[in-house]
């Protein structure tokens, strides 16, 4: 990431606290040792007056500095060796009919098990086995609806025996293989739709809890979506019982304090689900940039997945996404508009 500094005061504290994002903006040498480093090194800090700016490695070398064999400034920024390495184990485990082993993965990139298991956390934000049930649920999803027996999509996702197979498919999936196979037939998901300050606002559950919360302009069109996500399901409207958790979501929506506190059936991604867990945890009235979400899962570099997982996210207000905001804290991009998003979060502010 560039960060474009353009004095020797900014570059200076750059190299004093060792800023690794700045590793692609410049490079510094050093007179009295002859090297020049990136602005990471972890050499031991050099006097101010020793101390050149260069703006690339060449020019580094035309000053007649050699690379420093420790951060090695003359080969890719580690962030980028170490991507490419965990890249190498993602497409290996995409690929592979079993799971690789943990050691079998860390020999392949030349990494210790431990650094390697640690690496894999900090650039995908999950674990190398959270990551390859991942991929077995996405192979799953996909051989259901191309295989022409749920026995075929059994052994064509990897699963080497139905038991395996069932046991996690109802997690992954809200619903039996068949249904899901069938588009969600057969599966009853209570709905109905109401009206708030913010438009209309749709809430729709299963037996395990609410799978939707959309809010919008216009009510056909939410449940257009609805239909769209669950082509074969039964839709249920029309529920007098299910009407009052509608009005509780409201309630919710026009005064935050009253909390919301319903079952949810939470559907995505091994990813999605810690995001959207660690969106749960932000209290009403807070507010979190993509990126501390990022760093409370243990994933710094993973600022960008948290980003998609936030406008994945299709349970408004149970799951607050609209508490997310940029680093500089001005509000960014909301599935349901960031109008809507700036009422919600001024209503909080209120609290």
């Amino acid at each position: 990431m560039m960060t474009n500094m353009r004095t020797d005061d900014e570059r200076w504290a750059a190299v004093l606290r060792r800023d690794s994002a700045c590793d692609e903006d410049f490079y510094y040498s050093v007179r009295s040792t002859g090297v020049y480093c990136r602005p990471s090194c972890g050499a031991r800090t050099a006097l101010r007056e020793n101390v050149r700016f260069h703006e690339t490695t060449a020019d580094a070398r035309a000053a007649g500095f050699r690379p420093c064999k420790r951060c090695r400034p003359d080969e890719p920024p580690l962030a980028q060796q170490h991507a490419a390495r965990i890249a190498e184990a993602c497409r290996l485990i995409e690929q592979a009919d079993e799971t690789p082993s943990l050691d079998a993965l860390a020999q392949t990139v030349g990494l210790s098990r431990y650094h390697f298991h640690r690496l894999f956390k900090a650039v995908t934000g999950l674990t190398p086995k959270a990551y390859a049930d991942a991929q077995r649920a996405r192979r799953m999803r996909d051989e259901l609806q191309g295989s022409p027996s749920v026995t075929d999509a059994i052994y064509g996702a990897g699963f080497n025996s139905s038991g395996r197979f069932y046991a996690a498919s109802s997690q992954l999936l809200g619903m039996t293989p068949t249904q899901y196979r069938a588009g969600g037939e057969d599966a009853a998901i209570r709905f109905a739709i109401g009206e708030c300050s913010l438009g209309a606002i749709l809430v729709a559950a299963t037996d395990k809890g609410i799978c939707a919360i959309t809010i919008g302009d216009d009510p056909a069109a939410l449940l257009a979506e609805l239909q769209q996500r669950f082509p074969r399901a039964q839709l249920i409207g029309g529920d007098a019982e299910f009407e009052r958790v509608v009005a509780t979501v409201v309630g919710f929506v026009e005064a935050p304090r009253t909390g919301l506190d319903l079952p949810l059936d939470v559907r995505g991604t091994a990813f999605q689900q810690r995001v959207w867990q660690a969106l749960q945890q932000i209290p009403a009235g807070a507010t979190a940039s993509y990126s501390d979400i990022a760093q409370r899962l243990g994933a710094p570099q993973s600022v960008r997945a948290v980003a998609q997982a936030c406008a994945a996210n299709a349970i408004a207000v149970a799951i607050p996404c609209h508490r997310v905001v940029r680093q500089d804290g001005a509000l960014s991009g909301y599935r349901w508009g960031v109008e809507r998003k700036r009422a919600l979060l001024e209503r909080e502010e209120a609290l």
